[in-house]
């Protein structure tokens, strides 16, 4: 398409190719005749709407006028946010970001816009066009960056969110990022926000971080519960009842305190949330989420106990482990990790279950599903590597070493990347050439990942 020719010049030749009469091509596209007249002749602006009808009556694929629309339309005239806005909805959804990115600028410059972008950001959002959205957040926080207002406080919190996914350094550097914006947040907002930076920060294993945020998040809930009747705090939308924020923050602690060793600890705030007596409310929503903490709490005290080395509750755990098909892949790593920290022989649970078919299953549209299963996957595959490894299984405990290696590798896993390294080295005389090959094929990967992004690797 000649970018010099204008689209109602495209429009004119295309009837006169087609031997369309004025009346027949409005008919055909379904406009008034006049208005389409008004548009030919260049005294009415072509819409969006009108744009993507005539598109399509040409046989054209959406959008493949639009950057001459905005060239000719919104680029050239006083910005117009009746015109803009269905633009970028055109734009998100053809996924031509760059327009997306230029009609924004447009609107920069008056900080009036900055509600109505906010308004069709969330919108995206809610309806799953990420990369709209945080092109929009974005915008919107550097117009509102000198502002310090509550708007620019909930566009990192979406940022955040938007941006997490499989590399763990990445999904490091977001949550820090945001974590500066938290206490912007409305007193209910920061709830949620502070449940969510936990959950990364538990999906990294930076406990450090996750019993700092859990400890804030308890504050905050326990001070709003405190001064909240049972029946005022339903006004506000949040995700789960007040009291689960309490609930959930002693589940966090409790897994903190479990990773420490500290198992004295770790059952006390089990109990904390085993128990939820206090808890005013009484509705089948809270009953539900109680039931919940119960079986949670349960689950965690045989977590705990055979952290702890205490095996007795090994067939109590299996019998969960198969009723349970969503935790099978988490309930086999806590047996592995504990068989390889007390030298304790799980050959015959081991056997019990398909491995492969296990690990296939692991799926979630979760977001926090989804960062977790990947870092527990690797994890997984380390600590069967380790078991195997440490029998003389060379030919298993290698395959399940490169498997992890591979997947940590893929998700910038640095702790597990060391841990597998150290493994594969300690024993490389038990190595053929074929695996040194492919051992030093990843790592030569990681190393040339760590030069471009200029990123360290820690423990």
């Amino acid at each position: 398409m000649d970018s010099a020719t204008t689209i109602t010049t495209r429009l004119n030749d295309f009837m006169e190719q087609e031997g369309l009469t004025l009346s027949q091509f409005a008919q055909k596209i379904g406009l008034n005749i006049g208005t389409l007249s008004y548009i030919l002749n260049g005294n009415r602006t072509l819409s969006i709407e009108q744009l993507d009808l005539i598109t399509e009556c040409m046989g054209l694929a959406k959008g493949y006028f639009y950057i001459q629309y905005f060239e000719e339309v919104l680029a050239e005239s006083t910005p117009n946010w009746r015109r803009i806005k269905p633009f970028i909805y055109g734009c998100a959804e053809i996924g031509n970001w760059d327009l997306i990115h230029k009609a924004v600028q447009l609107l920069l410059d008056n900080l009036l816009y900055s509600p109505h972008l906010f308004e069709v950001a969330e919108d995206f959002y809610r309806i799953g066009k990420k990369e709209a959205a945080i092109i929009l957040y974005e915008n919107v926080a550097l117009s509102e960056r000198s502002q310090h207002s509550e708007r620019l406080a909930l566009c990192q919190y979406r940022l955040f969110m938007c941006k997490l996914g499989k590399d763990q350094e990445k999904n490091y550097q977001a949550a820090i990022q945001f974590e500066l914006f938290v206490d912007r947040l409305d007193e209910y907002d920061q709830l949620e926000a502070l449940k969510d930076l936990a959950n990364t920060y538990r999906s990294l294993r930076r406990w450090d971080k996750v019993e700092e945020t859990a400890e804030k998040l308890k504050n905050k809930a326990e001070i709003l519960y405190q001064r909240t009747t049972k029946y005022n705090h339903q006004d506000y939308k949040l995700t789960t009842p007040l009291f689960t924020y309490i609930a959930y923050s002693n589940l966090l602690l409790g897994s903190v305190f479990e990773i420490k060793k500290d198992y004295e600890r770790a059952m006390q705030y089990i109990s904390l949330y085993a128990n939820l007596d206090w808890v005013r409310e009484d509705d089948k929503d809270t009953l539900i989420w109680k039931e919940k903490f119960y079986a949670w709490a349960k689950m965690n005290t045989m977590v705990t106990k055979l952290s702890a080395g205490d095996f007795s509750v090994l067939p109590e755990y299996i019998q969960y482990l198969e009723s349970n098909k969503d935790e099978r892949l988490l309930s086999l790593l806590n047996i592995i990790e504990a068989a390889n920290r007390y030298h304790y022989n799980v050959d015959s649970i081991l056997e019990r279950f398909d491995i492969s078919s296990i690990v296939k299953a692991e799926h979630s549209n979760d977001v926090y599903t989804k960062q977790t299963i990947e870092e527990r996957l690797a994890r997984f595959y380390f600590e069967l590597a380790d078991y195997h490894l440490s029998k003389g299984l060379y030919k298993d405990g290698f395959k399940h070493l490169m498997n992890s290696l591979n997947k940590s590798a893929s998700i910038n896993e640095k702790t597990c990347i060391i841990k597998c390294v150290g493994l594969f080295e300690s024993l490389r005389e038990k190595c053929d050439k074929a695996l040194i090959e492919a051992y030093q094929k990843i790592i030569t990967e990681v190393y040339n990942n760590e030069k471009k992004t200029g990123s360290t690797i820690y423990v």
